[in-house]
């Protein structure tokens, strides 16, 4: 099976790697809002790196996310996460993935807002819950009621979501038509001079 065409960089990616400066561009929002799919493919457009913070989480650690779950705890995961993501951002400018409870730590969102563009893909519950049934890698997901504590995290992270510099919707649509919404939001909201 013949792989996807490369995604062709967007005519003006100079222009807004110039416009982001030392800045990352970070995607944050629920498991299954599409950060690490929608992430690589806006990394092409923009020509820039890409960086999964939880596959960086993976490979420190030798373990995958549900194994360090079950053997260290949700408490040492993040802690992980917050080191992981301190590095990428001082790593330079680059579109970043996070994990979807990342953006909850106040550091971790400190941080974004100091180094980085947050921006929340922001989908419904029937959306996600259509997207993470298909992985069983999202840990706390794996219960008898994922549709109930999916709906609970949402509760409870949308507020803080919330809080990203841009908002985008991610929903049932090709996640090219989603990159190209996010390079138009950024084209009418980044700075037209480096920051």
């Amino acid at each position: 099976m013949a792989s996807p065409p490369p995604i062709a960089l967007h005519p003006q990616s100079e222009t807004f790697r110039r416009r982001l400066g030392r800045r990352s561009v970070v995607l944050v929002g629920m498991p299954g809002s599409g950060k690490s799919s929608i992430g690589r493919r806006l990394g092409q457009r923009l020509g820039l790196d890409f960086s999964d913070a939880d596959a960086e989480i993976e490979q420190a650690a030798n373990m995958t996310i549900p194994e360090i779950f079950q053997t260290r705890g949700e408490a040492e995961f993040r802690k992980g996460e917050q080191k992981v993501i301190a590095r990428l951002l001082d790593a330079g400018p680059q579109v970043i993935a996070t994990g979807g409870g990342a953006f909850m730590n106040a550091e971790t969102r400190g941080r974004i807002r100091e180094k980085g563009l947050s921006i929340w893909l922001k989908a419904d519950v029937d959306t996600l819950l259509k997207r993470v049934k298909r992985k069983t890698n999202r840990p706390l997901l794996q219960n008898p009621d994922p549709e109930g504590t999916l709906r609970n995290l949402l509760a409870a992270r949308e507020p803080v979501y919330a809080e990203a510099d841009l908002t985008i919707v991610s929903c049932e649509v090709p996640h090219e038509e989603v990159v190209e919404a996010i390079v138009n939001l950024l084209d009418t909201s980044l700075p037209n001079s480096e920051p």
